[in-house]
């Protein structure tokens, strides 16, 4: 796959989420996404999920923040009036008790979402302090296996089928590792004809190039609860593809950035190999704390080389969303 990754499927995702930056849409030209890694609903987890958006509408989004808007704020920041209102004579009735929706208008004004203030006995009213856009144009579901025989063809089989048919995402495609032989056709039976197939060959690294269609996927009916799908849009708008840095241990003396192409992949010094998510914990026997005095003197960064990842990976994400704004 590339050096130090070994078979980790996990290094794998971290690859094709960063060349669907880079490179989407691998058939039809150059389009500004969004990417994120393992999400999903209740039925279903996708490995990645790219987000096509309209780039100015992606920018007025952008001014509700960097944070994800979970679903009661999105009730609240959606249906505020353009003047104050009661909350309960603006909004529809929710189906649950009407706290829970003052409190969401309470959190909303806490982040500046939207304006409140205290009316006529005492009731909350609020306004809206800019437009929520329609800024999500497609999403795209990826299963990455890349070790893609015929038992995982078979074994994947029915998510597949559950994603064509679930009503959530435009486009399904599968990613593997190119292995030098053409993918059989016979492998291809056990895949739903709606699911593109696309092979990485990271040999190098991550780059524009590095990804071939095999084939070519079927443009989906998504009728499926738009509610949901803009809730999945947020969740991949907060959390991004390198959301790693919350999950893994930058703060151990052998966590490592490792640059792959155009990637930036976690490293383990101890293992000599990307970690997985789930080895990479404090519980890991190989987990050495950074030295105190590397956190103090501002060496080599200020707060620690864990401190420093953390913060490069975040400005990459920035810099990714402030691409698709300004795509073109």
């Amino acid at each position: 796959m590339f050096r130090g990754a070994g078979d980790s499927e996990f290094a794998f995702e971290l690859l094709v989420s960063r060349w669907a930056e880079l490179a989407w849409h691998p058939a039809d030209g150059d389009r500004p996404v969004v990417v994120a890694r393992q999400l999903g609903t209740r039925e279903r987890r996708w490995d990645t999920v790219v987000l096509e958006v309209d780039p100015d509408a992606l920018a007025a989004r952008r001014a509700f923040g960097e944070r994800t808007l979970d679903s009661d704020l999105l009730r609240v920041v959606r249906g505020a009036p353009a003047d104050y209102r009661w909350y309960r004579d603006a909004l529809e009735d929710p189906g649950f008790p009407w706290r829970y929706v003052r409190e969401a208008v309470h959190r909303a004004a806490g982040r500046d979402l939207l304006e409140k203030r205290r009316g006529a006995n005492g009731r909350i009213e609020f306004r809206r302090l800019r437009h929520y856009p329609d800024w999500v144009e497609r999403v795209v579901a990826i299963e990455n296996k890349p070790d893609l025989d015929a038992s995982a063809a078979a074994a994947l089989s029915d998510q597949l089928r559950h994603d064509v048919e679930s009503g959530l995402a435009d486009e399904v495609w599968v990613a593997t590792a190119a292995t030098g032989d053409r993918v059989s056709p016979a492998l291809l039976e056990d895949i739903p004809v709606e699911v593109g197939v696309i092979e990485f060959d990271f040999s190098d690294g991550v780059h524009a190039g590095a990804g071939e269609v095999v084939w070519h996927p079927t443009a989906l009916d998504a009728d499926g609860d738009p509610r949901t799908r803009l809730l999945l849009a947020e969740r991949a708008y907060g959390k991004g593809w390198r959301s790693f840095r919350e999950t893994m241990r930058p703060d151990c003396r052998h966590f490592e950035l490792r640059r792959e192409g155009r990637a930036l992949v976690p490293y383990c010094a101890a293992k000599e190999r990307v970690p997985t998510a789930a080895e990479c914990k404090g519980r890991c026997p190989e987990f050495s704390p950074e030295p105190p005095q590397w956190r103090t003197n501002g060496w080599p960064i200020e707060g620690g080389p864990g401190k420093g990842i953390r913060a490069l990976l975040e400005r990459r994400r920035e810099r990714e969303r402030q691409r698709a704004v300004e795509h073109e």
